[in-house]
């Protein structure tokens, strides 16, 4: 019956090893199918037992189909395809008789590692399928090897020179292949699946829920110097609609605005931030955006949405200045910054009014509003008291705990009910600087809410009302106001800080090649090549000049290795059991049994053996195989001989 045991036991190995990654993908009868199709065939071949016959593997193959149907609700895609190619691959192996089906299993392998990438393209998925495409190249060795003349070690070993060998040729196709636009790695998304991020809606809890997570958010590299903290807000979604508990966004007037121009101050910032994918349209920009990225529009709210979900990683370059002089408002928008939810907050509307009687100008307003956060002994937290009923009063007038989405949401009452217009920005504020690559890390516990007024005078003005419960939040991070277990491994190691920076650096470290990885490997897009061209002398090649670049070096690097191969076949001696054996006189030598010009293999063992007595025997059964290899044709030994040679000890 093909295979022997041993053969099938590597494909079995293979398969398992490409089969593993997808486990938590799957539905759970795929792999339970998968590792009963495999155990089956393991009993067949082991007790000389018959295949199946055609009606039970016609059963098998009615029961995946049904199976997938049922699941997946469809055969094609990314994830039923995947699945069907998995149980599939089990009744192959299950029906398997002869190498053509072996060699089937092998190269379906080869594609079913490939599908891994599309769940994960991290740097350990892409060495473990490494590790994988080494062991399934032995495979096909060992389907090949029909003496078994190949240890597993060699199989191993050759595996790995085959691969090292189409290197260069992967690495020139990776360069020079011409790029269309998108990332060459970039794979579709399931628009289902659950992306942690920012909302299109904010309640009391959801943003507090958020910043318990490390997930990063997006890196930001400058050109010139990192912004301090305090001007590291990020603008994503804004608020402008309530009805009492949650804020969301405007409705039809939100999307016919056109977008809003405003007087840049100060210096810009010039930055390429790479956003991980949210599922969600919204670009995030350092406050206030004035370049684009493309495929991108800009709302009259300063919100940059894209014209389609985030799904995948992407970089875009922009500019910002962190100071500025919006003053433009339609009527509507200005109506719409002033609406409350009827029958609402009532005791915050008449807390408003009185200052708006007390006070003649919005600015005074605004710092007496500030000013009861601190007076008030308000507490900024991750875990606030819950609010049942009228949730903006309870929050001022009875728990006083909240976190940033509870100080933005009742400044912005205060004030529309003062008379002074208010939206709420959300987005994140702060981020990591990551010293070992010079680029900012934003993080999911980073999001942030704040507020933005409308002053006849000055225009849109952010004020974050955080900052007057906990300044440390906007001058140092919210490490520092509300620190983690995930934020600092020191509560651990109070007492070592060697231990502390030595964790920290790793984790700059992994962190620092991760982006390298995410940047010049799944972003190795138009542009980047574009770039990559020019550091090479090659700006502004069309796609015609990329593939005549690509042929020339193909055809140099096999022009090279053919000429090192010819060379070598010259100058190297085709007998490699001569240079096992001048290998082991090498290693007699070191030790002063050097072999006489005039001594034959025997004649020199006799002599080691009368030296040295206690190698006699090891000396002797090497001697043996030389001979047999070289002098009776019988190349069957070499392995063994080879492995002897390696492990010889005098």
């Amino acid at each position: 019956m093909y295979p022997r045991l041993p053969l099938l036991l590597w494909l079995m190995t293979t398969l398992i090893l490409v089969v593993s990654p997808h486990l938590f993908h799957l539905a759970w009868w795929v792999p339970l199918t998968f590792a009963i199709l495999l155990i089956w065939r393991y009993f067949l071949t082991r007790y000389q037992k018959r295949l199946p016959g055609n009606w039970i593997q016609l059963t098998i193959v009615i029961f995946i189909l049904a199976g997938i149907l049922l699941s997946y609700r469809t055969i094609f895609g990314k994830e039923a395809g995947v699945a069907l190619l998995i149980a599939l691959s089990g009744l192959k192996m299950l029906e398997m008789n002869q190498q053509r089906d072996a060699l089937l299993l092998c190269f379906l392998s080869y594609f079913l590692i490939v599908t891994n990438f599309l769940h994960s393209q991290t740097i350990p998925t892409a060495l473990y399928m490494g590790i994988v495409t080494l062991v399934t190249t032995a495979t096909l060795i060992s389907l090949n090897d029909h003496n078994d003349s190949l240890f597993i070690r060699q199989r191993l070993r050759l595996s790995f020179k085959l691969l090292m060998q189409a290197l260069p040729l992967m690495m020139v196709m990776f360069l020079f292949f011409p790029r269309i636009s998108g990332s060459f790695w970039a794979v579709p998304k399931d628009t289902q699946r659950a992306i942690t991020g920012l909302s299109d809606q904010m309640s009391f809890g959801n943003l507090s829920e958020l910043s318990l997570s490390d997930e990063i958010a997006f890196r930001v590299t400058f050109a010139d110097t990192i912004p301090p903290s305090n001007q590291r807000y990020w603008r994503g979604p804004v608020f402008w609609w309530s009805n009492g508990r949650e804020w969301k966004m405007t409705t039809r007037q939100y999307f016919i605005e056109p977008q809003r121009a405003f007087q840049p101050l100060g210096e810009p910032y010039d930055y390429t931030l790479t956003l991980e994918p949210h599922n969600q349209t919204w670009l995030f920009a350092l406050d206030l955006p004035q370049r684009l990225p493309s495929q991108s529009k800009m709302t009259a709210d300063y919100q940059i949405l894209a014209f389609l979900p985030i799904q995948q990683r992407i970089r875009y370059d922009l500019r910002s200045y962190p100071e500025y002089h919006a003053n433009v408002i339609s009527m509507s928008l200005y109506d719409l910054a002033l609406r409350l939810p009827q029958r609402k907050h009532l005791r915050a509307r008449a807390m408003a009014e009185q200052w708006r009687r007390e006070f003649s100008t919005p600015e005074q307003i605004i710092q007496r509003a500030l000013q009861y956060f601190k007076q008030e002994s308000f507490i900024y937290t991750y875990t606030p008291a819950s609010l049942e009923k009228d949730t903006i009063d309870e929050f001022l007038f009875e728990t006083h705990q909240g976190f940033c989405e509870h100080y933005s949401a009742a400044f912005t009452v205060l004030m529309r009910a003062a008379g002074i217009p208010t939206r709420i920005v959300t987005g994140y504020l702060g981020g990591t600087v990551n010293p070992l690559g010079n680029y900012l890390i934003v993080r999911q516990r980073d999001a942030h809410a704040w507020t933005e007024v409308w002053l006849a005078d000055r225009g849109w003005v952010r004020i974050d009302p955080t900052a007057a419960v906990a300044p440390e939040r906007i001058e140092m991070g919210i490490d520092t106001a509300l620190p983690t277990d995930f934020s600092s491994l020191g509560l651990a190691f109070q007492n070592d800080s060697l231990v502390v920076q030595l964790w920290q650096q790793l984790g700059n470290g992994w962190d620092a090649l991760n982006n390298s990885w995410n940047q010049w490997i799944l972003g190795y897009d138009k542009q980047r090549q574009q770039q990559l061209l020019s550091r090479l002398g090659l700006p502004n090649l069309d796609w015609q000049g990329l593939v005549m670049i690509l042929f020339m070096t193909v055809a140099v690097l096999f022009l090279t290795i053919s000429t090192w191969m010819w060379l070598r076949s010259r100058f190297v001696t085709q007998d490699p059991a001569q240079d096992i054996y001048h290998r082991f006189c090498q290693k007699l030598a070191r030790h002063g049994l050097s072999r006489h010009p005039y001594e034959g293999p025997l004649t020199f063992a006799h002599r080691v053996s009368a030296i040295r007595p206690e190698l006699a025997t090891s000396v002797q059964e090497i001697v043996e195989l030389y001979i047999k290899i070289r002098y009776r044709s019988q190349p069957v030994y070499l392995p063994q001989f080879r492995q002897k040679v390696r492990w010889f000890r005098t």
